[in-house]
C-alpha cells in the first residue's frame, strides 16, 4: 500500500533480469518494480523512526518474503530469494521473520 498500489491488487511475482537486478511484475505483465521499491523506502523510514528491531512479515510474498519467494512464473514454484522490502530492511540491521517461523517456534515451545 506505501507504495500506491491498490488492495486488492493483482498477484505480483519478482523476475531476476539478467544482470541480476530484479524486476516486480504483475500476472498481467505490468512492471511493478518502482511501486515495489518505493513501498519498502517508506516501510524502512516508518521502521527507523520508530527503532523497529525486529519485523513479522509475510512468507513467498514478492515484498515481505524471506528465504524463498516465487519464481516469476506464476505457477506457484518457489526459489531462494527475499522480497524487497526483507532485503532492505535485513540491509538495514532490522532481523525478520515470516509469520511461518514465528507460528513453528510458539508450537515448539
Amino acid at each position: 500500500m506505501l507504495g500506491d498500489l491498490p488492495v486488492p491488487r493483482i498477484s505480483c511475482e519478482i523476475i531476476k533480469g539478467e544482470k541480476k537486478e530484479i524486476c516486480v511484475v504483475s500476472k498481467d505483465g505490468k512492471d511493478c518494480t518502482k511501486q515495489f521499491i518505493k513501498g519498502a523506502d517508506k516501510t524502512l523510514a516508518v521502521v527507523q523512526t520508530l527503532d523497529i528491531k525486529v519485523a513479522i512479515l509475510k512468507s513467498k510474498s514478492p515484498s515481505c518474503g524471506i528465504g524463498k519467494i516465487y519464481d516469476g512464473s506464476f505457477s506457484g514454484k518457489l526459489i531462494d530469494g527475499n522480497g524487497v522490502t526483507a532485503q532492505l530492511l535485513i540491509n538495514n540491521g532490522v532481523k525478520v521473520y515470516t509469520e511461518e517461523q514465528v507460528r513453528h517456534a510458539q508450537i515448539n515451545n
